[in-house]
């Protein structure tokens, strides 16, 4: 059986007499998922807020003061517009349902989220996905997922900044 590969694509930050770094530049959208429970479609997340975040991790850690980031925004929304990438997908095509949210959960996804949006200037997206099986097999997802990159790179040519969540 042929063993698939990983691929981690990371880029720096300017140095010396470069200030602008191309490896950053060639790699600045960041795409986490996750998996929701109560999902029954790809989820796109729109923003994340930094407030709200009570309950404890898998290391019983919790924020002490139960935000993200001190004096941050309450709400950091994604450059890419979710309601326009899930209508540039077919998703009658993929099989696969495709929503829009506005609320990660206030959990891990919600707090990787949000400080991925407020370290990458708004360049990081979320999508949820739901469990395996329940009902998308993991071929099904995968396929969503790759169009769904596929689109959000094409956004991220002719989109301009963030709009307010």
């Amino acid at each position: 059986m042929e063993q698939k590969k990983t691929v981690v694509v990371t880029g720096f930050e300017p140095f010396g007499e470069y200030t602008v770094n191309a490896s950053w530049v060639a790699v600045q959208l960041v795409v986490h998922v996750g998996v929701s429970g109560i999902a029954s479609s790809v989820t796109l997340e729109q923003c994340a807020h930094n407030q709200g975040y009570q309950r404890e991790d898998n290391c019983c850690y919790c924020p002490r003061t139960h935000c993200c980031v001190e004096g941050g925004p309450d709400c950091i929304p994604s450059v890419l517009q979710m309601h326009e990438l899930m209508s540039r997908v077919d998703q009658s095509a993929l099989g696969v349902a495709v929503s829009v949210s506005e609320d990660a959960g206030r959990y891990l996804c919600d707090y990787t989220y949000y400080l991925s949006l407020y370290e990458g200037a708004g360049r990081s997206v979320f999508v949820h996905v739901p469990p395996l099986g329940k009902p998308y097999s993991a071929e099904e997802l995968a396929r969503a997922l790759r169009a769904l990159i596929l689109e959000m790179l094409e956004l991220l040519e002719t989109q301009t900044g963030p709009k307010s969540c």
